[in-house]
C-alpha cells in the first residue's frame, strides 16, 4: 500500500526484474525444465539433509499507473539457492519499493539483505539472531547510502529454508502463506502478519512513538480524526489509517514498518522484523511470498485455493497475477506493482519431521509444539510454529515501545486500460 505521497505518483527511475545473478552457472544443485507456454525454465533444488526438493517460480509485473505512464516497476526480489555454499540453505524475498526513490531503496535491500545474512558466521546456529542483525545492518547502510531515504524505503517478506525448518522474516505490509492439505481441504497459514495501524498492537506502538495515525479523509478534515476506528484491513482498502507526525501532512504511510523512510523512523516505523517459524511436514504443499499487490483484494486463502489448481508454479503465479490485477481495475483506476514466488514442496517424508497426534481418522494432523523463543511466543494451527518476537529494547526508534504481544490468526477462513502484459521470470543464483 506503501506512502501515500510516492506510491501512485511521480516518475520513478527503471527497476530491475529481481536478482538471478549467476543463473548460468547456478550449480549442481539446479535442474531446469522448459516450459511450453512461457518459453523459461522451471527451477529446481533440492535439499540433500532431508531429501527433499523445492521447485519454484517468480513473476513480476509493473503496475498500471495512468496518470504516470513511466512509472517503473519498484517491487524486487531475490532467489539465492545454496547460501554460504550449504546446499540445505535457500533464500527467496520479495520487496515493495516506495516513494521517489523506492525502485533503488528496494534493489539496494534486496542485494543487501541476503549478502550480510550470507556472510553472518551464526546464520546456521541462530537464523533469528542473524535475521535481525541483517535488517538492522541493512537499514543503517541504506540511510548512509547515496539513495535518499528520507521520504523513500521498501517493505520486505523473506523466508529462509534451512533443512525442513522455515524462517520468515516480514518488515512491512507483504506476506508470505504455506498451504497445508487437511484430509481433502487445503488450508491458507499465513507465516508472517501485515504490521499496520490495523493492528492494535502496531497501532499503539507508533502512537507512544509521536505519530498521528489518520486516514486520508481525516487529515485532510474530510472526517472526524477522534473516530480511530477503521474497520479490519481487508473490508476498509481504499482510504486505510496512515501515519502522520505531528504538525504536518507527511509522510502518510500505511504500514508501521520498513526499511529506509527515515523520516517515518522518527515516528516508530522500524525496521526490526517479525519472524516466524515453521518445521515443514509432508502435509506442507507449497508455500507463497508476495507482495501486497498480490494481497490487496485477495486473501490468503484465496491465493493459495488458486494456486493448488495449478501443478505448475509458473501456470499459478500467472493465474494470480492475473486476478489481483483484474481486482485492482475492478476497484480503482490503477493496479500496484505485483510480485510473487511460488515455491512447490516435493517429495518431504514423514522422516523428515513433525509428530502424529495420536487421534484416528483420515484427518490425523501434525501436533502444534510450543517453545519460548523470545519476549513472547504463540502456537496455533497444525504443525510446528513458533512466531519469534523481537524483544522491546530492539526496537529503537523512540523511548516508549509496547511489548508486542498478541494473538494472530494463523488460519484464514474458508476500466479500460492497457492490456495486461506479465513478465514470468523463473530462476535461482547461487553463491
Amino acid at each position: 500500500m506503501g506512502c501515500v505521497h510516492g506510491k501512485c505518483c511521480g516518475r520513478y527511475p527503471p527497476s530491475s526484474d529481481g536478482d538471478l545473478r549467476d543463473l548460468r552457472d547456478a550449480g549442481p544443485y539446479s535442474a531446469q525444465r522448459k516450459h511450453l507456454l512461457s518459453e523459461r525454465s522451471l527451477e529446481l533444488v533440492p535439499v540433500p539433509s532431508h531429501d527433499f526438493r523445492l521447485e519454484y517460480s517468480v513473476l513480476t509485473q509493473r503496475g498500471y499507473y495512468p496518470d504516470s505512464p513511466d512509472k517503473e516497476n519498484q517491487d524486487s526480489f531475490c532467489v539465492r539457492t545454496q547460501v554460504r555454499g550449504n546446499p540445505n540453505i535457500h533464500f527467496f524475498g520479495v520487496f515493495d519499493g516506495h516513494g521517489q526513490f523506492g525502485t533503488q531503496c528496494s534493489n539496494f535491500v534486496k542485494d543487501r539483505l541476503v549478502e550480510i545474512l550470507a556472510n553472518d558466521p551464526t546464520l546456521s546456529a541462530d537464523p533469528v539472531k542473524a535475521y535481525n542483525s541483517a535488517f538492522l545492518t541493512t537499514n543503517y547502510e541504506l540511510h548512509n547510502s547515496d539513495i535518499d531515504d528520507t521520504m523513500s524505503g521498501t517493505t520486505a517478506i523473506t523466508v529462509l529454508v534451512i533443512g525442513n525448518t522455515l524462517y520468515v522474516a516480514n518488515v512491512g505490509d507483504s506476506r508470505a502463506v504455506v498451504a497445508v492439505k487437511d484430509g481433502n481441504r487445503i488450508i491458507a497459514e499465513d507465516l508472517s502478519y501485515d504490521q499496520t495501524p490495523f493492528r492494535k498492537d502496531e497501532y499503539e506502538r507508533v502512537k507512544l512513538c509521536g505519530a498521528r495515525i489518520l486516514s486520508v479523509d481525516q487529515v485532510e478534515g474530510l472526517k472526524d480524526p477522534d473516530i480511530q476506528t477503521w474497520g479490519d484491513e481487508e473490508s476498509e482498502g481504499g482510504d486505510p489509517p496512515r501515519l502522520w507526525v505531528q504538525n504536518g501532512m507527511y509522510p502518510g504511510t500505511a504500514f508501521t514498518r520498513s526499511v529506509g523512510d527515515s523520516t517515518a523512523e522518527k515516528i516508530g516505523v522500524v525496521a526490526t522484523p517479525e519472524v516466524s517459524i515453521l518445521q515443514l511436514t509432508p502435509n506442507h504443499l507449497f508455500f507463497v511470498v508476495a507482495s501486497d499487490g498480490v494481497f490487496e483484494f485477495l486473501s490468503s486463502q484465496a491465493v493459495v485455493s488458486m494456486a493448488a489448481k495449478y501443478s505448475d508454479p509458473r501456470d499459478a503465479c500467472a493465474a494470480i497475477a492475473g486476478e489481483s490485477y483484474k481486482l485492482w481495475l475492478e476497484h480503482e483506476n490503477r493496479t500496484d506493482d505485483i510480485t510473487i514466488i511460488i515455491v512447490h514442496i516435493k517429495g518431504l517424508s514423514n522422516s523428515g519431521g513433525g509428530v502424529t497426534d495420536g487421534t484416528s481418522g483420515t484427518n490425523n494432523r501434525p501436533a502444534t509444539r510450543m517453545r519460548k523463543v523470545s519476549e513472547s511466543s504463540v502456537t496455533t494451527g497444525s504443525e510446528v510454529f513458533r512466531s519469534v518476537r523481537s524483544d522491546s529494547s530492539e526496537v529503537q526508534s523512540c523511548q516508549l515501545v509496547l511489548s508486542m504481544n498478541r494473538s494472530p490468526a494463523i488460519v484464514v477462513p474458508s476500466p479500460a486500460c492497457q492490456p495486461l502484459e506479465l513478465d514470468v521470470v523463473c530462476g535461482a543464483s547461487s553463491d
